[in-house]
């Protein structure tokens, strides 16, 4: 059997499950505030860069799972009908209407506290949320 994928045309139903999707696979959705924390870090870049949703959620620096070496990488194919992942996709929505309060103080980066990047040394952190740290 052949499984044909159909792409839905209204770009703007897809955006909320895309950045639910990279949402899940950085923060595993282990708690709301680290949710709504990241989702609101990723509307942060989009008014802070002038850019659009795409551009952003398609940055490979800023989302390690994105890259296929990331162990993080496989999360991203979570099965939508998932708790966790329903949870994050709620907050998206929340985001797209603009309900979404800034959850992490005008941040526009973040990493996991297990790694330090090499942007991150010379930094000082605004926020650390359940193991996710944003920067300015």
């Amino acid at each position: 059997m052949q499984l044909t994928l159909i792409k839905n045309p209204d770009e703007s139903k897809s955006i909320p499950y895309r950045i639910a999707r990279i949402v899940y696979a950085e923060t595993h959705a282990k708690s709301l505030r680290a949710v709504e924390a990241l989702t609101s870090m990723i509307q942060n870049c989009v008014k802070t860069y002038n850019c659009s949703f795409d551009q952003i959620l398609s940055d490979r620096d800023l989302f390690s799972s994105l890259n296929k070496s990331s162990p993080n990488n496989e999360l991203i194919h979570i099965e939508p009908t998932n708790r966790n992942f329903q949870m994050c996709l709620r907050v998206a929505m929340r985001m797209m209407r603009g309900t979404l309060p800034d959850c992490c103080y005008g941040a526009t980066r973040f990493h996991h506290d297990y790694v330090i990047p090499s942007w991150a040394i010379a930094r000082g952190y605004i926020a650390d949320i359940d193991g996710l740290l944003f920067y300015l």
